[in-house]
């Protein structure tokens, strides 16, 4: 492809300076360790380095221009740099045009769902690929469980990956026979830019609580890197909003084209009337207009059928039926370490593996369980390290206002200090509440702790892991899987059970 052609189309005319007719490339990279000949090297500036200290590499290993910054010092360099005002937002436009992103989407073929949220997504991403499944699609899915590029499987090493990641594996999929995509899409992508590339056909909002501050600093920042994401909708896109979260209107005011809202409430467009809710599931009534139908989920909680009703609403937008919607979610059984149960056989007692890393999600779930439990509520939750500190005291007071018993402990600390990451979170545990737990730094050892003291009709969550198999400590990856543990703690309480 022709670089002045492409710059032009992406960028426009005036980001095109003379000289470049006659170059040809290859590819479009922004990590120069990934440059090869022909490659278009994009010089992007981070927290922890800038992107133009790399393009004196990215030339030696190929690239044949540089896009950067205007005001980024690249150095002097043997090919030709086009100056940007926005080189995130440009190296979105870029892959785009080269990987044929743009040419994909035309006329609104390959339908893009994106999620964006504090808590949720997983679910709602797993629920819209079953119901477009149902649908007779064939939906790619990236997210924080895996990138589903319909071909083949990946682990996701980000929710959302970089631009130039996530438009090659768009287009792979495509390429492979998927007609849609559903993808999540984090705060920090859309503060970076990566997902300015793709038009979205419908962008979902789950709600808002406090996370990610390391990052984005204020609560106020947080919520408008989520807004961007309807900021970036066409006039013929639908916004589908969670009715009962404060910020649904914030959202909806950034919105060109259609919104619904959905809720289980009359204010929602989209509503869903409870029948049941217990150990096995949830049921309940379907709304939309003037038509009805019973949706049954075997997903546990009253924040699963928010995440039904969320992406009913999606559904909907792509032109589903309702029966089709109610089929599709009762087909999904369970979302890896979302609820996700332990079989504890003979011994009574419930387990549930959930990635509840928030507050608001632990109430979520301590919530749900609640009221499925006949004994005690027990909980083994963490807090990551080197990631938002002020959500700590804040996770220990919603454990401890919503379990009966609980087990503070390590969850990836990362290069911070364990021992304090623990004090930070127990600054949030009452004096009255000290009792009723206890801290165990070693993440295995805290689990066993709390099965070895189950007894029937209790229900243990643990908290924070949910799918992850690793622990970071340091800067390694060490195998660890909450669900793994919590077996091998069961298949002990049997043999000592079966000792006596």
């Amino acid at each position: 492809m022709n670089l002045a052609t492409l710059i032009t189309e992406e960028l426009g005319a005036g980001a095109c300076p003379d000289g470049l007719g006659s170059v040809g490339i290859t590819g479009v990279c922004s990590d120069s360790r990934s440059a090869q000949p022909g490659h278009v090297f994009v010089a992007l500036s981070g927290s922890r380095s800038d992107g133009a200290a790399y393009a004196t590499d990215a030339v030696k290993r190929g690239a044949v221009a540089v896009v950067a910054d205007r005001d980024s010092d690249v150095g002097p360099l043997s090919v030709p740099v086009i100056r940007v005002p926005d080189a995130r937002l440009a190296v979105a436009r870029l892959a785009r045009g080269f990987y044929g992103l743009g040419r994909l989407q035309g006329q609104g073929r390959f339908p893009v769902v994106g999620v964006t949220g504090t808590n949720g997504k997983s679910t709602f991403a797993f629920m819209v690929r079953a119901l477009l499944q149902r649908a007779g699609r064939r939906p790619a899915m990236l997210g924080t469980i895996e990138y589903d590029l319909v071909g083949r499987k990946l682990d996701a090493a980000l929710t959302t990956p970089d631009a130039v990641t996530l438009t090659q594996h768009l287009v792979e999929a495509a390429r492979h026979g998927a007609d849609s995509a559903v993808m999540e899409v984090s705060s920090h992508a859309l503060d970076q830019r990566r997902t300015d590339g793709i038009r979205f056909s419908t962008a979902v909002f789950t709600n808002l609580t406090q996370d990610h501050l390391d990052y984005h600093g204020t609560l106020e920042n947080y919520r408008d890197a989520k807004r961007r994401l309807f900021e970036l909708l066409d006039r013929d896109a639908t916004a589908v909003l969670n009715a009962h979260d404060p910020n649904c209107d914030h959202m909806a005011a950034a919105c060109k084209g259609r919104v619904l809202r959905f809720g289980l409430d009359s204010r929602a467009d989209v509503r869903g009337g409870v029948l049941q809710a217990d150990i096995s599931g949830g049921t309940f009534v379907l709304e939309y207009e003037e038509r009805q139908v019973t949706v049954r989920t075997p997903m546990v909680g009253r924040h699963n059928i928010l995440n039904a009703l969320a992406a009913a609403a999606a559904g909907l937008s792509l032109g589903l039926e309702l029966d089709v919607i109610a089929d599709g979610i009762a087909r999904l059984s369970n979302v890896p370490g979302r609820l996700e149960r332990v079989d504890t056989g003979e011994l009574g007692f419930e387990i549930f593996v959930d990635y509840a890393h928030t507050d608001d999600a632990l109430r979520n779930v301590l919530s749900a369980v609640r009221p499925l439990t006949r004994g005690r509520l027990w909980c083994v939750f963490g807090c990551g390290g080197d990631r938002d500190p002020y959500k700590r005291p804040l996770m220990a007071r919603a454990v401890t206002q919503g379990a009966d018993r609980y087990v503070i402990t390590s969850d990836n600390p990362r290069t911070e200090d364990p021992l304090k990451i623990l004090h930070d979170i127990e600054r949030g545990v009452a004096n009255t509440d000290r009792e009723r737990g206890t801290t165990i730094a070693d993440r295995r050892d805290a689990i066993h702790h709390a099965v070895n003291r189950l007894e029937p009709g209790d229900a243990l969550i643990i908290a924070g892991k949910g799918h992850e198999n690793y622990q970071i400590l340091g800067t390694q990856k060490i195998h660890f899987d909450d669900v793994e543990v919590a077996r091998e703690a069961v298949a002990r309480r049997r043999m000592a059970a079966c000792a006596h």
